[in-house]
């Protein structure tokens, strides 16, 4: 019997996870996506690029049901559907965490996690399994925390967690790798395979090239809401990449050396035991920030940075007077007013509700921290306020609909890009920064950072503390760690590595310093004994 007697069965090949044709939604005044196209395989790790305000976070809350498009279809697993809310879309197995948590801060993490899950399943359970996924996935939380004691970044591992607890199908993570160390994040991406391996379809939305070139097998690009092309990532250069985002080459930045001059900011054994149970003890803290120098502070969120933050911008007057200076004045028990009237300005990690007043538009969040268009009597002048923020917005390439736009209206990144820019345009002596690139594109992230660079050369002390350590190698003349309350001794920015750096996040600065210490002192040996022979 001859071969060609048996017939061949087809292979059966799935329907793409989530296929997207025609995408279009409008807002008052611009088109947020226009006749976007989108093909997400099973199993697939799948970039989406742009810059802020092309379209990015419109296009997930499609998909998660928040936001309903004016044109176009959405299929998954082949089937045409129609998710009218994030309920639906949770059935459908689709999750997504969030650029802007969605936590309820009078609740637990667990209470929060449990309003996303089968209410079927008891709250013990839930923190049970909680516990497991964060110590799985390198996630640290407690379940039983109230959420408004947590920074910023304990609030996206939450929602990371809860996501991955859904056990979805499709899995949206926007900006998931900010607030992890670099052995966190290389844990992370051990896991997102496995779950891509066994069937799950992930859609990532970062603005690290290389965590995109390293983790997805392809990538489609958005630009002014349109697609701007498709591309498999691991055969393209960040410079490439870069160039499909925003249209052109990004200019370099240039950290030159500057002399650094006389001490603006000193925390001289600064001890401040925790405000609240779930809090951290920062002790013995020894800090120094000179004029025409950047200081940046490295560290895992959650080890100290909220309430250091706090101390230095006046917002916790506990410490004694003398553990605190600025420009050589005790400040510890002044309050945020009075520190600004001697030169600092602050930028808080909290871009919403503290850094801005979200319905407020933008000339009106100017007098959150300037008062220099407050008339006598305290009347407003209008006029130079919308001036003032319009001054801003064509400074700092804001993409907003004019002064009066409400700060919850803007993109994540165009929202710092005003922050940053309105405590620059202050021209202070100190500048406090906390996470001065998070979530902001790359084109953004570097004016924001050429910004601080100009501030520096022009005489300003600035300190930024980050967990993006590629930026606090790019900007810092000198550097810091913060570990479970403790400062380790500073770095220059020569002796820095990511790898240094990266174990001294887990508190293990003593050994190398000690080391490093001994080597000085055996070079310095040599040299005098050279000298005496």
């Amino acid at each position: 019997m001859s071969f060609s007697a048996f017939s061949t069965a087809p292979v059966c090949t799935p329907p793409p996870r989530l296929q997207l044709a025609g995408i279009t939604k409008r807002y008052p005044g611009v088109v947020a996506n226009k006749d976007v196209a989108l093909t997400v395989q099973p199993g697939e790790i799948h970039a989406v690029l742009g810059e802020n305000g092309a379209g990015k976070s419109t296009l997930m809350k499609i998909i998660y049901g928040a936001v309903q498009p004016d044109e176009g279809s959405l299929h998954f697993d082949g089937q045409a559907v129609q998710v009218r809310n994030p309920q639906e879309a949770r059935a459908l197995g689709i999750a997504m965490v969030f650029q802007h948590f969605s936590l309820f801060d009078t609740l637990s993490v667990a209470e929060n996690v449990w309003l996303g899950l089968d209410q079927q399943i008891a709250l013990p359970e839930v923190v049970e399994r909680i516990r497991s996924t964060s110590a799985q996935y390198g996630l640290d939380v407690d379940p039983l925390r109230p959420v408004h004691t947590l920074s910023v970044g304990e609030m996206q591992r939450v929602e990371i967690i809860r996501a991955l607890l859904t056990q979805p199908r499709l899995l949206i993570l926007d900006e998931p790798t900010s607030v992890l160390t670099p052995q966190a994040v290389e844990k992370l991406f051990v896991v997102l395979r496995q779950l891509a391996a066994q069937g799950c379809s992930i859609l990532y939305i970062s603005h690290k090239l290389h965590e995109i070139r390293s983790l997805c097998s392809a990538c489609t690009v958005l630009r002014a809401g349109e697609v701007a092309g498709v591309c498999d990532p691991r055969g393209q250069s960040n410079a490439a990449l870069s160039r499909l985002m925003i249209g052109s080459d990004t200019p370099p930045l240039t950290h030159r050396p500057v002399q650094a001059g006389a001490v603006v900011l000193a925390l001289v054994g600064l001890n401040l035991p925790r405000s609240q149970s779930f809090g951290v003890d920062l002790m013995d803290v020894d800090l120094e920030v000179r004029a025409a120098e950047v200081v940046g502070i490295a560290g895992v969120s959650g080890n100290g940075q909220q309430e250091l933050l706090q101390a230095l911008s006046g917002e916790d007057t506990r410490a004694a007077a003398a553990m605190v200076q600025v420009l050589g004045q005790e400040v510890a028990h002044l309050g945020p007013q009075a520190r600004r009237a001697l030169g600092l300005h602050f930028v808080p990690e909290e871009r919403l509700g503290r850094g801005t007043v979200p319905s407020m538009g933008l000339a009106h969040n100017l007098l959150l921290t300037r008062a220099d268009a407050v008339g006598l009597g305290g009347w407003l002048h209008m006029g130079r306020l919308r001036e003032q923020a319009r001054t801003i917005i064509a400074r700092f390439g804001v993409k907003a609909a004019g002064p009066d736009a409400p700060a919850q209206s803007l993109s994540g990144g165009n929202l710092q890009k005003f922050i940053v820019g309105r405590e620059i345009d202050a021209q202070p002596r100190l500048l406090i920064v906390a996470q001065p690139t998070w979530g902001v594109d790359v084109g953004a992230a570097q004016q924001i950072r050429a910004a601080i660079l100009a501030l520096r050369d022009a005489g300003c002390a600035v300190l930024v503390l980050s967990e993006e350590l590629d930026e606090l190698l790019e900007l810092s003349d000198r550097l810091y760690v913060l570990a479970k309350g403790h400062l380790s001794p500073s770095l220059q920015r020569e002796q820095a590595t990511v790898e240094r750096i990266g174990e001294w996040m887990s508190g293990l600065w003593h050994g190398d310093v000690q080391a490093h210490l001994g080597q000085q002192e055996a070079l310095q040996a040599g040299k005098d004994h050279h000298v005496q022979a």
